[in-house]
């Protein structure tokens, strides 16, 4: 729809342990799940405050907030082994617990924010943790051991489960005391939970082993509930059915994706809304590729997106821009981008809106988090930005400078500038 009378706002602004039964370490088997060593994202590392530059107004970071580490046991067995029976034994273990790794609210791991966001806990703990999605569900259950002493076993896989909740920083421009102005990282919206796991260690502990506090032995041997009359009791090689204690701490497991609030998934509002009245800044703009000619240009086709093109007499206003429905908030300004030429406002299409790289078209404007973008400034006197989806999270950007390439989002943006625009009047 066309906007209606414009109202000016912006203008210009814009252990391994030694003890009897000791563990090993051993290798995932689930599809794809890489550990982050802990100086992985340590380069990329960035806190509230610290400068930016203008290339970096079309990214973005994550910045944990909280952190927390606790043993878990994922598979476990009680299993009893006599005098003559003592040697290598392949023990069939039941399930505990399951652990997945997930990042906001969708319970998996997708696109490069998420990524850095484990990353980033890994380096910050000086753990190696899983970073792209995966589930200790679909371990082998089987742990293969040599007991060299009579006893009562726990047989045991487990992790160290690693939650906590993080934030997104964006580089914007801030007023200094003074009057000046500086690009700094700020906290820009989107924030959420997130669960991950170290490497998973396998193992047997017995009722007489000392073991160190709080760690994924000690857990199992809380597990084997060594005060209970089975753990005393004397009994056949082999499996120990459950006491009560470990058959309550069974039923009290009930894994769930991670939750939180979180820019990937916020509450999105309907689709088939009617168009709202749209209250437009009275300049238009063309949004360029800083010192060259190609600019964001608006779709002829419904299916079509938006396309970096070169502006001439033909471009019947596809590629002018107004800034509707204009809010501010911290200095970031909040708007929909009205097409001059189709009438249609930018979005990115509802099906493909949790894709890394989804592409950038317009639609019938209406009131949709989709039609809504965040607008990183640059210091006054420079036109450059940068723009992010409300509803994604994502920074738009595009793969590589030529006519006709499509913009696209980016989780955490585009690294190399090339998500940085200028916003030029026209």
């Amino acid at each position: 729809m066309r906007p209606t009378r414009p109202v000016s706002r912006i203008g210009r602004a814009l252990t391994a342990c030694a003890v009897s039964a000791a563990v090993a370490t051993v290798g995932l088997a689930v599809t794809p799940a890489a550990a982050a060593p802990a100086k992985s994202a340590a380069a990329t590392q960035v806190k509230p405050g610290d400068v930016c530059t203008a290339a970096d107004l079309g990214t973005r970071h994550p910045y944990i907030k909280t952190t927390e580490v606790a043993p878990e046991i994922t598979h476990f067995k009680g299993w009893y082994v006599t005098q003559g029976a003592t040697g290598y034994q392949s023990v069939t273990t039941s399930t505990q617990t399951t652990i997945s790794v997930s990042v906001g609210l969708n319970g998996t791991v997708q696109g490069s924010f998420a990524v850095e966001t484990l990353g980033t806990v890994g380096a910050s703990l000086g753990l190696n943790v899983q970073v792209s999605y995966s589930s200790t569900s679909s371990e082998s259950n089987t742990v293969t051991w040599n007991f060299n002493r009579p006893g009562y076993y726990g047989v045991y896989k487990g992790t160290k489960k690693v939650t906590g909740t993080y934030g997104s920083l964006n580089c914007n421009r801030i007023q200094q005391g003074g009057g000046g102005w500086a690009l700094k990282w700020i906290e820009g919206p989107g924030s959420g939970s997130f669960t991950t796991y170290t490497t998973l260690e396998e193992g047997a502990v017995r009722c007489e082993d000392t073991v160190p506090a709080n760690s994924i032995m000690a857990k199992a041997k809380v597990l084997l509930d060594c005060g209970s009359p089975a753990a005393k009791a004397e009994h056949p090689a082999g499996a120990v059915a459950l006491t009560a204690k470990q058959t309550q701490d069974r039923l009290a497991q009930h894994p769930a994706p991670t939750t939180g609030t979180a820019a990937e998934q916020p509450k999105a509002t309907g689709r088939g809304a009617p168009a709202a009245a749209l209250n437009c800044e009275p300049g238009a703009y063309r949004i360029d590729v800083p010192g060259k000619p190609l600019n964001w240009s608006a779709p002829l086709l419904a299916n079509d997106g938006i396309r970096l093109r070169e502006s001439t007499f033909f471009s019947a206003h596809l590629d002018n821009w107004r800034l509707c429905n204009v809010t501010e908030n911290n200095g970031v300004l909040e708007a929909s981008l009205w097409n001059w030429g189709n009438g249609g406002c930018a979005t990115i299409p509802a099906n493909i809106a949790n894709q890394e790289q989804a592409y950038l078209t317009t639609a019938n404007c209406g009131e949709d988090d989709l039609q809504r973008f965040y607008i990183y400034r640059d210091v006054p006197g420079s036109s450059k930005i940068g723009v992010q989806n409300k509803y994604t999270g994502s920074m738009m950007g595009h793969d590589r400078y030529g006519d006709g390439e499509l913009i696209r989002q980016y989780s955490s943006g585009r690294q190399d500038g090339t998500g940085t625009y200028t916003l030029t009047g026209v």
